[in-house]
């Protein structure tokens, strides 16, 4: 406590500051009509179905088709993997073999205006099969035909990666969007092999996806990285539209909606609003009464408050573009709060082991260094239970296939799976926040507290509760 400088203060509250800063601003670059996220903002959080409402169907197979376990296992995981690729984590998925249907629950994308959910759920459906075929020939169907029926030189089943791309017509000098592929070693081969053959006679390789013709192109030279570039006239939304589909892997058959519903938000964005406000006006009262009991200490429990508030939003947001943003329900809303309150309770229990050494004869140092060691335990038992409760919260009712679900897998094997994502999102800002609480309610306030306590105007033991000094 002693060596901590006094300079520590201002570079923990500038720190909070800028994190604040950019966690609700945002940071963003723009190239051509492209946007790439650098930091997120607050305008990134996707709300769950409890607030923006969403959408409820239910998937079958197609008539006369009667769907294998395994089957259904393989389509499950795709809808899963489509899910992600749009951003949708607060989802609920069920599989019922008796009757070979899957439901599927999902909220609307975030700052969507124009939200079509046939389309979505159209989307989410399609088998989008992914074929390059050697020739152009189709039927008056505009199906494939003749040789280009005959022969599939890669599927994407072979596809390790898609990304959208672009590059510069040298003409035109104008941007033409496409896809980017990366194959794996099997496909590498056989299309390094049939690039080869066809470069000889400059051949045609055609790109389908299903039974469409989506791009063709003449083979001049054998390609043999296993990388290639799907182009034709794309946009940048409808060539991103096919990396996801490509990325999320082909259905073992199509899905047939057989029941649709949209749904409304059950308490609605003004009851999202409502419980902001009254929240922010709590914090400040909350603050108030912690700076008029505690003084001194009560103003850095409040920075780091602060700190602690912004770092939920942070791993709400996702932060670096990169990472993608969690879905915030109002549950979640609710285990924001309740850190909070745990954050408030760890200071407390720091303020009054202060005051109390302080008031036994201690020195201002003595009496910070005792009080945070003192308090420390109380608020590491109590902390913790919260962790092990989020922790259970979010292995039972998040998706079956997560980490924290399969390490309790033991815990429920006599249960049946389920997928709650109103009460997996209450558990993961719990979590989120009581392990922020330790960085900014107990090493920030105690970092920040150590230091403003060397300057001569702060040495009086009345601003941390004590006597005061004449």
């Amino acid at each position: 406590m002693r060596r901590i400088n006094k300079n520590v203060f201002f570079i923990v509250v500038v720190l909070i500051a800028v994190f604040a800063l950019l966690t609700f601003m945002g940071v963003s670059t723009t190239y051509a009509d492209i946007e790439t996220k650098i930091i997120k903002s607050v305008d990134d959080i996707r709300w769950g179905i409890d607030i923006s409402g969403g959408v409820d169907v239910t998937f079958s197979p197609p008539e006369g088709v009667e769907a294998s376990s395994e089957q259904m296992d393989a389509a499950k995981a795709a809808l899963e993997m489509r899910l992600v690729n749009l951003g949708i984590t607060d989802y609920e998925l069920y599989v019922d073999k008796a009757d070979y249907d899957i439901i599927v629950r999902f909220p609307w994308q975030a700052g969507e205006e124009e939200f079509d959910p046939e389309a979505a759920v159209e989307e989410l459906g399609e088998m989008a099969e992914l074929t390059f075929r050697e020739g152009y020939e189709m039927d008056d169907l505009g199906q494939p035909s003749g040789v280009t029926a005959e022969n599939v030189i890669v599927t994407g089943d072979h596809v390790v990666s898609a990304t959208v791309s672009y590059m510069i017509d040298e003409l035109t000098n104008e941007i033409q969007y496409g896809v980017s592929l990366e194959l794996d070693s099997e496909g590498a081969q056989s299309f390094a092999e049939a690039t080869s053959r066809l470069a000889e006679s400059s051949g045609v390789i055609s790109t389908w996806m299903d039974y469409d013709c989506i791009s063709y192109a003449t083979v001049s030279e054998a390609i043999s990285d296993g990388k290639a570039f799907i182009s034709g006239d794309f946009t940048y939304d409808s060539a991103k539209e096919l990396a996801d589909k490509i990325s999320a892997g082909a259905l073992p058959y199509k899905l047939v909606t057989s029941n649709f519903r949209v749904i409304s938000a059950t308490m609605g964005v003004g009851a999202r609003n409502a419980m902001l406000i009254a929240g922010l006006i709590a914090f400040i009262v909350v603050c108030l009464y912690m700076i008029a009991m505690y003084r001194l200490p009560g103003v850095i429990a409040s920075i780091a408050l602060v700190g602690q508030v912004v770092g939920s939003i942070a791993c709400i947001t996702g932060f670096f573009g990169n990472i993608p943003s969690f879905t915030l329900t109002i549950p979640g809303i609710a285990g924001i709060v309740l850190s909070i309150g745990m954050g408030v309770d760890a200071n407390v229990l720091t303020s009054e082991r202060i005051k109390e050494e302080l008031r036994s004869g201690k020195t201002i140092n003595s009496a910070l260094e005792l009080g945070y060691k003192r308090a420390w335990t109380s608020i590491f038992d109590g902390n913790l239970t919260i962790v092990f409760v989020a922790i259970i919260l979010m292995g039972a009712f998040g998706p079956p296939d997560s980490l924290l679900a399969k390490a309790m897998s033991w815990l429920y094997f006599a249960f049946p799976a389920t997928i709650e994502g109103m009460i997996y999102s209450f558990g993961y800002t719990l979590l989120v926040g009581v392990i922020l609480n330790f960085v900014f309610g107990v090493l920030a306030s105690r970092l920040m507290l150590a230091s403003i306590s060397k300057f001569k105007a702060m040495r009086n033991p009345k601003l941390y509760g004590g006597v005061s000094v004449e």
